[in-house]
């Protein structure tokens, strides 16, 4: 059974005391203690979804969670795929969002099916393969001799030579990755397309071991691998939205999900430090409200800061929807006593408030002045993440203000 909603609103169309409602909350507890976040409430009139967008998966039920951007679901899968992409430097072509059909697929089929088009892609010009040292006792010689294995273990066997060799391998870490990838999304998606695909993946890597523990391997990411780097990204993200039965060890649920406030800040940051390079700092370095004989307290640590040595500008994304005929905006005191406080701790010239646009907001924005001796601009400005080709422009427009 498929279900959508939007964050912030009831499922009605899943019966709240049903076994299905039942596994999909207790999933969204377990993921929302690894987030940090609330997923599912439960209310008189059903589950609720939270500030959380993404796929949950139980046996019998899917759950689609949309952020609250456009009444369009098309179009908010778009959105919330540009959104990742740029959250996780994942390179996507446009070409490659037209192919997908996010009409009819959720997030995580059409996730699966950017990565297995993506990754069958690089991997029909051949797996990728490094070179791994061997020690073997043969017959003759291969690569070089290990003198010091020859003349110890080998001494009562002169029938054999102590070779150390190097050999192209397939099993490397990167690799057992992937394929522990590939391997978790046949057993989910839904698209028989798909699916297809993920077989044939399947086949490439079948000389590829399976790796015990897939998310602790270390892999190195050098210019060597480099068409591999944003499908080793996606295959993380795939990886650890497995749950499993701590008594069984067998897979109970998938979870792929992702809080809001955070996805907003980190694709406004990424989208910034595209615009304005080196002159952008993402959460930067500690600086504290008070101190005390011990040191400093009170960590202060804004979203984005930019041009930290001139005239530097703090800006704050913030994934809330506001009450706009307000003369306050519906913005949180909270918000604004933290703006002061890293104005003050940065010493900026000029503070920023971003929200997410939404219906009838064209004259939302506004400049206030901050009440002190430095009389700097605290600017109120919104951006539509609905309209991912212009973000870009917009964000250097309030910037540059």
């Amino acid at each position: 059974m498929e279900h959508v909603c939007k964050e912030w609103e009831v499922l009605k169309d899943l019966d709240k005391d049903s076994s299905e409602a039942n596994r999909l909350y207790a999933l969204a507890k377990r993921a929302g203690k690894r987030l940090g976040a609330t997923v599912l409430t439960r209310t008189d009139e059903g589950l609720k979804a939270a500030q959380v967008v993404g796929v949950l998966k139980v046996p019998g039920c899917r759950l689609e969670i949309l952020p609250k951007i456009d009444d369009n679901e098309k179009n908010v899968r778009n959105a919330l795929i540009h959104m990742l992409a740029v959250a996780y430097d994942l390179r996507i072509a446009i070409g490659e969002l037209a192919g997908l059909n996010t009409q009819r697929d959720n997030l995580l089929d059409l996730l699966a099916r950017l990565f297995a088009e993506r990754l069958l892609t690089v991997v029909r010009r051949g797996i990728p393969r490094l070179y791994v040292t061997h020690d073997e006792d043969l017959n003759w010689l291969r690569g070089r001799l290990d003198v010091k294995r020859q003349t110890t273990r080998l001494a009562a066997r002169p029938d054999l030579l102590a070779c150390r060799f190097d050999e192209l391998s397939e099993n490397t870490p990167l690799n057992r990755v992937l394929k522990a990838a590939v391997g978790k999304l046949i057993g989910i998606v839904r698209s028989a397309a798909t699916a297809r695909l993920l077989d044939e993946l399947a086949y490439r890597f079948e000389f590829v071991p399976f790796s015990a523990d897939p998310l602790g391997e270390q892999v190195r990411l050098d210019r060597t691998n480099a068409a591999f780097h944003d499908l080793y990204r996606l295959s993380r993200l795939f990886l650890s939205g497995e749950w499993q039965s701590t008594a069984s060890g067998r897979g109970t649920g998938f979870a792929l999900l992702f809080p809001m406030h955070e996805l907003f800040e980190k694709f406004i940051g990424h989208t910034l430090r595209r615009a304005f390079k080196s002159r952008v700092l993402l959460r930067p370095g500690r600086r504290d409200a008070l101190k005390d004989k011990e040191g400093g307290i009170f960590r202060l640590v804004p979203d984005i800061v930019i041009d930290p040595d001139d005239r530097a500008i703090v800006l704050d994304a913030k994934w809330k929807h506001l009450n706009h005929p307000e003369r306050k905006r519906g913005i949180s005191p909270a918000d604004i006593y933290q703006m002061l406080a890293y104005a003050r701790a940065w010493k900026a010239k000029r503070l920023i408030l971003l929200y997410p646009r939404q219906k009838g907001m064209d004259d939302f924005e506004c400049r206030w002045t901050v009440n002190d001796e430095t009389g700097n601009p605290l600017d109120v400005a919104t951006i539509d993440v609905g309209d991912p080709d212009a973000v870009m422009n917009n964000l250097r427009d309030i910037v540059g203000r």
